[in-house]
């Protein structure tokens, strides 16, 4: 996004997309152009800082990737494979070796992609057919998923801006440093 582009809800309808899934469509693809603006020039060190013992700006981005994927599983009506459960496992103990940046992002661009394209391929129709979520089972539909996989993505996205601002600020001698 340039300062002269407005974002992505005033733009118009993302071609392809249902109407009512024109929301969600939309903070998606904020929420890549934020990501990448955000940690484009963070370090590997950055990446991977806790500032006040707050998640690092790598967490959140694995974290938006699975969890993205994941509700978008359970919004088809579908449980989460093995690599899923694995990647889920993996984001509550990080350890090194880390992945890079670019790997990350990779991911997340991956993922919204493949957002849309579901969002795509999501009949109106279906919107208010019942999912269950996780392993309690725990009663959703169709629309709750992928309004919550967008929402929740926007929440992740705010916290690496600021991350982002705060681990610049710790490298650059800022006030916390």
């Amino acid at each position: 996004m340039t300062p002269s582009q407005p974002e992505p809800w005033l733009r118009g309808p993302v071609p392809g997309i249902p109407t009512l899934l024109q929301p969600a469509a939309h903070a998606f693809l904020l929420a890549l152009e934020d990501v990448e603006v955000a940690v484009s020039d963070v370090s590997v060190d950055q990446l991977w800082l806790e500032p006040g013992g707050a998640a690092s700006l790598g967490f959140h981005l694995l974290h938006l990737t699975g969890s993205t994927d994941r509700l978008l599983t359970y919004a088809r009506g579908e449980a989460l494979s093995a690599s899923q459960r694995a990647a889920l496992a993996a984001e509550r103990v990080l350890a090194p070796p880390y992945p890079l940046l670019d790997e990350l992002l990779i991911g997340w661009c991956n993922t919204v992609e493949g957002a849309l394209s579901q969002l795509a391929a999501t009949p109106e129709t279906t919107l208010n057919e019942s999912r269950l979520v996780g392993r309690a089972q725990l009663p959703s539909t169709v629309l709750g998923l992928l309004f919550h996989a967008a929402e929740h993505a926007q929440r992740h996205v705010g916290q690496i801006v600021t991350t982002a601002k705060i681990v610049r600020g710790i490298g650059s001698g800022g006030a916390n440093s």
